[in-house]
């Protein structure tokens, strides 16, 4: 989750080393260390041989399907049809290169269908929440994700994937800073009571900054469309942080898992990152238009 306002449950405190925390809760320099790290090898992938960034993809949505597996058991005895769920993201999200929205459509389509089918043996007690669960899941990743593909796939997608994971790491940098130094006033204190309207402010105006120099020099588009592309997409980080706050609350955890020290779980990161992908394949495709699609 971002690091800014990343509000926990009350009830639900974490018990870090004694002087490595920082106000969000997080062991900072672990933190930074493992973003750092991660950086590296997204940006490796991306420049050496883009289409190794889809394993990126593939890999991450993996990781999220078993914590929230594990999770969801642990927390509600939520049993998602995780073997249908983790073939069908997976289906989608490699597919979406070549087909684009028809892998898309049906991607989600039989993967709901095969979840609904493998939940039969479970018998009618919890049928519709154990579906229900199943189906959102595959499209919260598996959909979300495939976006990200979409993205790669022209000649420049590297870019564009460049531009997109700066302008989110920007809104989640920009808001931390904000926040710590001027957090005031609570944005949503029921949901995530760190999270303050200056916060916002800063996540809003670091991304309008990534967002106007990351179109203008690497996408050669208008940096005015960038601006209005990086405002827009730390309104979907911040929507997509507020969503798995709820979703953490409602369960009673902390985090979605432990994969990713300083961080949490793979979904702790993925929670900005997930719808702001849709939007940032759609803005850019207009202000950007694609000139050509490589293959496998």
């Amino acid at each position: 989750m971002s690091a800014q306002a990343s509000g926990q449950p009350p009830d639900v405190p974490a018990v870090p080393p004694a002087g490595s925390t920082s106000r969000a809760g997080r062991n900072l320099p672990m933190a930074v260390a493992v973003g750092l790290g991660l950086g590296a090898v997204i940006i490796a992938s991306l420049l050496l041989f883009r289409q190794s960034f889809v394993l990126i993809i593939v890999a991450a949505v993996l990781a999220s399907v078993w914590e929230l597996q594990h999770t969801l058991v642990a927390a509600r005895g939520i049993r998602i049809s995780w073997l249908p769920i983790a073939v069908g993201c997976v289906a989608t999200i490699v597919l979406a290169w070549p087909y684009g929205h028809t892998a898309q459509s049906l991607g989600v389509a039989f993967t709901a269908l095969a979840c609904m089918a493998w939940r039969f043996r479970g018998g009618s007690a919890g049928y519709l929440t154990d579906a229900s669960a199943s189906i959102f899941v595959a499209v919260y990743l598996g959909l979300l994700a495939s976006f990200a593909t979409m993205m790669l796939a022209p000649q420049d997608g590297a870019f564009r994937i460049m531009a997109f994971l700066i302008m989110v790491v920007c809104s989640d940098t920009g808001g931390y800073v904000a926040g710590v130094l001027f957090g005031r006033h609570p944005m949503a204190p029921s949901i995530s009571p760190k999270k303050s309207w200056e916060g916002f402010a800063g996540s809003v105006l670091a991304a309008m900054v990534g967002g106007a120099l990351t179109v203008w020099l690497m996408l050669d588009g208008r940096w005015c469309h960038g601006v209005l592309v990086g405002g827009v997409l730390a309104v979907t980080a911040t929507a997509g942080d507020l969503a798995e706050s709820l979703i953490k609350r409602d369960l009673g955890v902390k985090d979605m898992g432990t994969l990713l020290p300083g961080h949490g779980g793979i979904m702790d990161r993925m929670d900005s990152m997930l719808p702001s992908a849709a939007f940032a394949w759609l803005l850019l495709a207009i202000f950007v238009p694609v000139t050509g699609s490589a293959s496998w």
